[in-house]
């Protein structure tokens, strides 16, 4: 026999006994929060054409898709990502619908990448998706759930980083920044390097003010009060109003009770480009990236023919079961299977036996006498 077929592939794992046990529970928490929400469930395909996951989707990169062909030579690709799916399916079903649909969902997602950094290549999110709404209050309901939903799993310290993509994109048509220019940027901001981006704008040639507040915008992250601060004198119009977004969405969460898992950060940003406006990533000790993340898209449906605001965010299952097990909570404790054996001529009396047990909410198995005494030696 090949040993090597007893192994999986790098980036895939095998979850089983007290472990799958802990993830299910998890899962079962986060989505009881969602249908409380009035958030319905929903299952999309593991797989979808190319063309859902194209360069023009601002989605993952081509060369870290899973592609193959079926057998009518369309190419295909395994999702990487939930949200140009849930969009897909939201314009194929309710292109006509204009009030608002909530969507919530559970499956993997599969990025080939060969950065693994302790990843995984195979990972399960859950998320949630409110299309037909542009209001900050639908912002503030998607923040608000995402703290409650990581609450209702048991975790307590944890914090929301909320952004906003318009802040930045104002800045950039501020300074005349081509959309070429504008993605290399996103990239080297959100990578934090800071001296690249600088070269990036003095090779651009873009003006001293623009580049000083493209690069300090890294630089506003904390609470509240630094939405005050970055109003600063010559802003222009599109980037205050990003501002004044957050300000109010910063009012809708007061209300929901989950101001004091709040912080704001200008310079955040995502590999994502359909995302329009606010964005937010949740992050907590233990674990060295988001166990959620998500934000507003609001142009991204159009390229499926529904012009509709939406946003949505996952939750990184994963990595929240690694932030709980970090932070020491409290493991999913199973109910102790009961064996019952049977003999020759007692099988019918002990399958009775067993059938009252798992009526009564009992685990229970019924194996031969001698498969126990074997494994009994």
């Amino acid at each position: 026999m090949n040993r090597q077929l007893l192994h999986t592939p790098e980036g895939v794992r095998d979850i089983y006994g007290k472990e799958y046990a802990q993830k299910l529970e998890t899962e079962n928490a986060v989505r009881r929060q969602f249908n409380l929400y009035g958030y319905q469930d929903i299952q999309t395909p593991t797989f979808e054409f190319f063309d859902v996951f194209s360069k023009e989707i601002g989605t993952t990169p081509s060369r870290e898709l899973y592609k193959f062909f079926d057998k009518e030579g369309n190419t295909l690709a395994l999702r990487p990502d939930f949200t140009p799916s849930m969009a897909r399916c939201a314009a194929k079903y309710f292109m006509d619908e204009s009030i608002p649909i909530r969507f919530c969902y559970l499956g993997n997602t599969f990025t080939n990448t060969n950065s693994l950094q302790g990843k995984l290549k195979e990972v399960t999110q859950m998320g949630a998706e409110l299309i037909n709404d542009e209001s900050v209050q639908a912002d503030g309901e998607m923040i608000a759930m995402a703290v409650e939903a990581l609450l209702e799993t048991g975790l307590k310290d944890f914090q929301v980083s909320i952004g906003q993509v318009e802040y930045f994109k104002g800045i950039c048509e501020q300074a005349g920044i081509t959309e070429d220019t504008e993605l290399e940027l996103r990239k080297l901001i959100s990578g934090k390097n800071i001296f690249g981006a600088g070269e990036l704008l003095r090779q651009k040639g873009t003006g001293t003010a623009e580049r000083d507040l493209l690069l300090k915008a890294s630089d506003c992250f904390g609470t509240v009060e630094v939405l005050s601060q970055a109003k600063t004198p010559g802003l222009n119009k599109r980037s205050l109003a990003a501002i004044g977004r957050l300000e109010t969405l910063y009012q809708v969460l007061c209300a929901y009770g989950v101001e004091k898992y709040v912080s704001f950060d200008l310079g955040m940003l995502s590999k994502y480009n359909y995302y329009t406006g606010v964005i937010f990533k949740v992050y907590t000790y233990g674990v060295g990236d988001a166990i959620a993340k998500g934000g507003r898209y609001d142009q991204l449906l159009g390229h499926f023919g529904k012009n509709a605001p939406a946003i949505g965010f996952v939750v990184v299952v994963d990595d929240l079961l690694l932030a709980l097990e970090r932070q020491q909570h409290g493991a999913v404790t199973e109910s102790e299977i009961t064996t019952i054996t049977y003999g020759e001529g007692s099988y019918e009396s002990k399958l009775s036996e067993v059938k009252e047990l798992r009526k009564k909410g009992v685990r229970a198995v019924l194996v031969p006498e001698r498969e126990k005494e074997h494994g009994n030696k």
